[in-house]
């Protein structure tokens, strides 16, 4: 008799994800990082390793930040529990300066369907030589 295997019914995106961690008012940081992000989260940006504590201290940093934005994906493929994509993300800052940032990402999902790992590297498109580090900054 064959075993079945445990397929998750949905899967989160960077898309879904981003706009739930960044744009998304009134939703609490922990309520979003648990929604995309599995327990034993990592990830790495332009050559960083965080675990999921850096990574949520990254986000909360970006929070205090970031008043507005948008996510548009260009390529996106989903196989197994590899994930890939490329994708803008285009910020408006609480200071009024805006920032576009093009990212070329891969990913595991978990057997739930958050996030296990993201490898990513990043290129800004637009912005002040400040804003660079963006992808990481606390």
């Amino acid at each position: 008799m064959a075993t079945a295997t445990s397929t998750p019914t949905s899967r989160t995106d960077i898309a879904t994800a981003l706009t739930d961690l960044l744009f998304t008012p009134g939703l609490g940081l922990a309520e979003a990082v648990d929604r995309h992000f599995a327990p034993d989260y990592r990830q790495r940006t332009d050559g960083r390793w965080d675990g999921r504590g850096e990574f949520m201290a990254h986000i909360a940093h970006l929070r205090t930040i970031v008043s507005r934005g948008s996510v548009q994906v260009l390529d996106e493929l989903a196989q197994g529990d590899r994930y890939a994509d490329r994708h803008v993300i285009d910020v408006v800052k609480t200071d009024g300066s805006t920032v576009r940032t093009e990212v070329y990402l891969f990913a595991e999902f978990a057997p739930d369907g958050r996030f296990r790992r993201i490898e990513e590297t990043t290129l800004m498109l637009e912005g002040a030589d400040a804003d660079r580090n963006l992808g990481s900054a606390r």
